[in-house]
């Protein structure tokens, strides 16, 4: 399938989204097309009718998101990736999407992905006890019954940080559903005081990664985002306003 169109307006992108029907990938799907973007999202045969309502705006590319092939065709031409990075099962899922990601994607795209708070890049991220309890406790169980591995998001990550592509790592707080609130807040490290409220509406970390894709001083950041509207970032903003 050609997924090469020229008929975009001068200042939108050709912009891919792998896990496009997913909840998070959907709303990211929104962004994009309301900000003028070509869009190819990439989800799996099954999950093609979750995209009925984009249906005769964007390119639909049925196959797994670590289907090197499907992901090669996707990305061909495109300016920004967008992934999400789920760890499905216990063969490598995330590794392999973002090793195909990595490994095809134009040279000077905008490459964004997804994953949770547990990732840290540099090991300066401070976690609670009660986080460390509930990723050790919660991620040995869903690895046992074979539902998610966090160690293979973990690995695919690392990947993307010792690539030399330019990339952006968007750490997501809690989720969940609401309305807006703007464009979430963010910091380099877990721990920050501005992060204490450990929640993001959905849609807005779905905003923070295609927003990503025009700001170049995320390249090579791993942000960690918590909504705008929340005790923690409005005590911050006061603080800094002082």
């Amino acid at each position: 399938m050609n997924t090469d169109r020229t008929d975009r307006p001068p200042a939108a992108k050709k912009v891919c989204v792998i896990g496009a029907s997913g909840k998070l990938g959907r709303h990211m799907v929104r962004h994009a097309l309301e900000r003028g973007h070509e869009v190819v999202g990439v989800c799996r045969p099954k999950s093609v009718p979750k995209l009925a309502e984009f249906e005769g705006r964007i390119t639909v590319m049925p196959g797994a998101t670590d289907d090197r092939a499907v992901i090669e065709e996707a990305v061909r031409g495109c300016d920004a990736v967008l992934t999400v990075l789920v760890p499905w099962g216990t063969h490598h899922y995330a590794t392999n999407t973002a090793r195909a990601v990595l490994d095809f994607a134009p040279p000077k795209a905008r490459l964004v992905f997804s994953c949770g708070w547990h990732i840290s890049r540099d090991g300066k991220d401070v976690y609670t006890r009660k986080a460390k309890i509930q990723e050790a406790v919660l991620g040995r169980l869903a690895k046992l019954l074979r539902v998610v591995d966090l160690d293979d998001q973990i690995e695919a990550c690392r990947r993307v940080f010792d690539s030399d592509t330019d990339w952006t790592v968007v750490r997501g707080s809690d989720l969940k559903e609401g309305e807006s609130q703007g464009l979430p807040v963010w910091a380099r490290h877990v721990g920050d005081p501005v992060l204490d409220s450990n929640l993001t509406h959905r849609v807005d970390y779905a905003l923070f990664m295609v927003e990503a894709v025009e700001n170049d001083a995320l390249i090579r950041e791993a942000p960690a985002i918590v909504g705008r509207l929340t005790p923690s970032a409005l005590a911050h903003a006061e603080d800094r306003g002082r």
